[in-house]
């Protein structure tokens, strides 16, 4: 009898272990975790067997089974952090495990990376769960704006907390177009130039009887992308929501991303992270004088000496996003904008201003820098980042005059 009764405790113990590590694991998965079935039954099944004495133990254990890259580490820290401590879980199943529980050790200092989302990932379990006990109900939608087309056209500034969220995932969900340009370099292909000395290695092998003739052309390639951000007090909202459209655009081409204030800070390796959270973090412990003031000519004259010949190798396209709004009056902004232009591609000035219909170029830093730029567009919501990335490619050559810099400074003379 006694054995048969510790034998149910032992499955009802097991069942509640497993349905909790079931739960955790799922919020791995919503987080980015790949984490399927196998894994979970052998979290379980490590669980079970390892016999648990504190809260390392149990970490450690789901850590092993769990994580398998470096880039993961941060958000199970903070999804373990998050799930075993609410209700305390951690000491019911160490009571389950074991007859007496000891007391936890104190709770770790709060991670950043991961925190946004691991935190979407717990809502959505909630919502699932209401959803299931709340009655359906038919709504007719035909006649109802859309709310994907008004967060497509509504200003970053004027967003909320919830909808900059939604339109950071979108901005990473954009693409650029085939904008692939010829180089100088020769890459074997089916038709084009001859290439001598591969079709003198393919006769060889037939002895110098037969001419296999062998062709080359010039590969292609996407041009590297160079984005100078101001991070200015009226502009630092704006530069935040477009590194992630950088972040999500570095792990496709190359991509150069500096940010100045009242100084250059390169975070090109900051945004080579995989994980968003922890590459926005790095940068913003790695700059300094961000929200602060504006010195647009010294940034590009420290660009221009130090990083121009690192960066603008191979026609790179040049996005200059800022407000122009320089404090400095001198002529060393149109000098170091002129010498920009001539050492890259394309140099493609990003201005929020833009997106007011009363706008006029009559700032004296703006009316410098228009001469030496070949675009000017706005980017103050998803429909102008989208638009930028279209007139990237070859299709948005015909629509450059719309946004040609020249009819700007026409309007003010």
């Amino acid at each position: 009898m006694n054995t048969g009764q510790d034998t149910r405790l032992s499955e009802a113990s097991r069942g509640k272990i497993t349905e909790n590590i079931v739960h955790f694991a799922r919020t791995l998965r919503k987080a980015g975790l790949p984490i399927g079935p196998a894994s979970v039954v052998e979290a379980v099944e490590a669980v079970v067997i390892s016999g648990l004495r504190n809260r390392d133990d149990l970490y450690w254990t789901l850590h092993a089974v769990f994580v398998n890259k470096h880039e993961q580490q941060p958000v199970f820290d903070e999804a373990f952090r998050i799930y075993w401590k609410t209700h305390g879980l951690v000491e019911k199943l160490l009571s389950i495990l074991s007859p007496v529980a000891p007391a936890g050790p104190k709770e770790p200092e709060k991670p950043k990376v991961g925190q946004t989302r691991l935190s979407q990932a717990f809502e959505t379990n909630r919502k699932r769960e209401a959803a299931e006990t709340r009655p359906q109900v038919e709504v007719d939608a035909r006649f109802t704006v859309s709310e994907r087309e008004v967060l497509q056209k509504k200003d970053f500034a004027q967003m909320t907390a919830t909808e900059i969220a939604q339109a950071r995932r979108a901005l990473q969900s954009i693409q650029l177009p085939l904008d692939k340009v010829a180089t100088r370099r020769l890459v074997p292909a089916g038709r084009g130039r001859i290439d001598p000395r591969r079709t003198l290695r393919a006769s060889l092998r037939a002895g110098g009887n037969v001419i296999d003739l062998r062709h080359r052309k010039r590969a292609e390639q996407h041009p590297p992308i160079v984005a100078l951000c101001d991070i200015s007090g009226s502009m630092s909202q704006y530069t935040r929501v477009l590194l992630h459209f950088l972040h999500a655009l570095s792990e496709k081409r190359r991509v150069q991303t500096f940010l100045f204030g009242t100084r250059l800070t390169n975070i090109t390796r900051d945004l080579t992270r995989k994980d968003p959270d922890e590459a926005f973090l790095l940068c913003t412990d790695s700059v300094a004088d961000w929200s602060g003031g504006t010195r647009i000519a010294h940034a590009l004259y420290e660009f221009n000496r130090k990083w121009s010949r690192r960066v603008l190798s191979g026609g790179p396209i040049v996005l200059f996003i800022s407000d122009g709004l320089e404090r400095q009056e001198d002529s060393m902004l149109e000098w170091e904008m002129d010498r920009l232009h001539r050492s890259c591609r394309r140099l493609v000035w990003l201005n929020p201003l833009l997106r007011f219909d009363q706008f006029e170029a009559k700032a004296r830093g703006i009316r410098a820098l228009l001469p030496h730029v070949d675009e000017f567009r706005p980017v103050h919501s998803l429909d102008a980042v989208a638009d930028l990335c279209i007139a990237l490619g070859d299709r948005g050559k015909s629509n450059h005059r719309a946004h040609d810099p020249r009819q700007w400074l026409h309007r003010v003379a």
